[in-house]
């Protein structure tokens, strides 16, 4: 099994005036010519898909999405609008029309993947409050010998120095770690929001967040791509049930 991550494009609007608006589109763009090449089984998008949660800008991200040829599934970011991101994704079957948060399953494949909303409006932060964490236990109890992959927004762990504290509460993140260390069929955490290149051991699993897509907002890139070479991430599974990543650079 192959899969895509990509993460944190922060489309705007088409023929927005912002100095990087033509530059994030192009690097989504070019990324997806490059992940039609490599054919995954699915394309994951960990949030902050737009930059400012409006109808127009999401508009623009479909028209930007539509040349790709995996199934796509996505969490929100904090930057992303819930309503307007539903109302965007509407003919997509998995996405949750109903209810208050983005949470879903994709079955059918040699992995479970699990998707968790870890959003609130108006909250930078991340959020893993009690009624999510009951959704979570009663999803990974379903399945207890499948092996699964989480995606989520934001990390539950410190990145470096410019990352630490990311929950609204501290107690929410210690939670989601002892939730998944009590099922070990979870084999990994794939996350975003931080724009950088990060993996580290995590409740019994291992943990990864990737660089942002955008070029102009991604962190602690130069010294292991290019200048002006946008990067997506590749997991592969491979025959021996291992799970290997990769850092795609797109020429």
């Amino acid at each position: 099994m192959l899969i895509a991550q990509i993460s944190d494009t922060h489309i705007l609007q088409d023929g927005s005036k912002h100095a990087a608006a033509s530059l994030r589109a192009e690097c989504l763009s070019r990324c997806i010519s490059d992940i039609n090449l490599q054919q995954p089984d699915i394309v994951i998008f960990t949030g902050d898909t737009v930059q400012h949660g409006k109808p127009e800008e999401y508009v623009h991200l479909r028209k930007l999405l539509a040349p790709l040829e995996p199934p796509l599934y996505l969490v929100p970011g904090n930057r992303d609008n819930k309503l307007a991101l539903r109302a965007a994704f509407k003919d997509q079957s998995y996405m949750p029309m109903e209810g208050p948060f983005l949470h879903y399953t994709i079955d059918g494949y040699p992995l479970r993947l699990i998707a968790i909303d870890s959003t609130e409006p108006e909250e930078r932060k991340g959020v893993f409050c009690s009624a999510r964490q009951r959704w979570l236990e009663t999803t990974l109890h379903e399945q207890p010998s499948c092996p699964t992959i989480l995606f989520i927004h934001h990390p539950p762990f410190d990145v470096e120095d410019h990352y630490t504290g990311g929950y609204r509460c501290p107690e929410e993140a210690v939670a989601l770690t002892e939730l998944v260390n009590r099922h070990s069929q979870v084999e990994r955490l794939l996350c975003g929001h931080v724009h950088c290149l990060f993996e580290c051991d995590w409740a019994g699993s291992r943990a990864s967040t990737m660089p942002s897509i955008a070029m102009d907002v991604s962190r602690h890139m130069d010294d292991i791509v290019p200048q002006q070479h946008p990067t997506y991430v590749l997991h592969r599974l491979s025959g021996t049930s291992t799970l290997t990543s990769e850092i795609r650079v797109v020429e």
